[in-house]
């Protein structure tokens, strides 16, 4: 007998499944836009502004869970507080989580206002060997600030393994929705370098590179995003007076 062919997936049945995804904290496949879908985005992308005025600042802080990155990843456990206590004194800041590892995992957690909640839900998680999934990063994002508004991304990584092409046409859709994406490499692989300055560049973020295990450059980078994210470019401009990781993102922003 002859298979059933496939019934095309209607919008309830891709709403569904993004909802049964979420439940679990597992970011969906990322679909093709339809030319209607990109029109109605770009239409929607040029009345929005990632930074209006008051509210709570909304960083999404994005890693690279692969076995490469464990080292990294303690480093970060212990210097995301500095995020917080940066945003404290501009104002306030939420934070997402969102990381990949192993095969095809990318999760995300929901908004956390908490330094404390935030390390002990890092501390859960374990870094696993897979490939790169940044254009699921950059897919979320997309989907978070046409929903609720996100004002910047830190991504920290040490490699790409996707299409450059692809994580292109993602971030340029960050940048006409005036959504940052500050990308830290660690490491010096030169085919990441390439991808995460073009991201940053299309997005009107920054792209900085940090030694291996050098937990006070990080730290600086951090609370630079930190910066930005609570209190915009004016909060950026006042800490680069101080600090040297606010000065290597400001002086890349457009």
């Amino acid at each position: 007998m002859a298979a059933e062919p496939t019934r095309p997936k209607t919008g309830s049945d891709i709403a569904a499944q993004e909802a049964e995804a979420r439940k679990s904290g597992r970011l969906p496949e990322a679909s093709p836009s339809s030319s209607e879908d990109i029109a109605a985005f770009v239409a929607k992308a040029r009345t929005m502004s990632s930074h209006h005025g008051g509210g709570r600042g909304r960083l999404i802080f994005a890693l690279d869970a692969t076995m490469s990155r464990q080292p990294t990843w303690d480093m970060a456990c212990a210097l995301q507080a500095d995020m917080f206590r940066e945003a404290a004194s501009l104002g306030s800041l939420d934070i997402r989580l969102v990381y990949y590892r192993g095969f095809n995992e990318c999760r995300a957690t929901a908004w956390i206002s908490d330094s404390t909640q935030l390390a002990r839900l890092m501390g859960k998680i374990n870094c696993q060997g897979g490939n790169t999934q940044i254009g699921k990063v950059l897919s979320e994002t997309r989907r978070e600030a046409v929903a609720s508004g996100v004002r910047a991304v830190v991504f920290v990584g040490d490699a790409m393994e996707e299409s450059v092409d692809d994580l292109c046409a993602k971030a340029g859709e960050l940048g006409l929705l005036k959504v940052p994406v500050f990308t830290f490499q660690e490491g010096g692989d030169v085919t990441a370098e390439r991808a995460f300055r073009e991201i940053a560049r299309l997005t009107g973020g920054a792209y900085c590179r940090f030694d291996p295990g050098a937990a006070a450059q990080l730290r600086e980078l951090l609370r630079a995003a930190a910066a930005y994210a609570a209190g915009g470019r004016e909060a950026l401009l006042q800490l680069s007076k101080t600090a040297s990781g606010a000065a290597k993102l400001i002086g890349q922003m457009k």
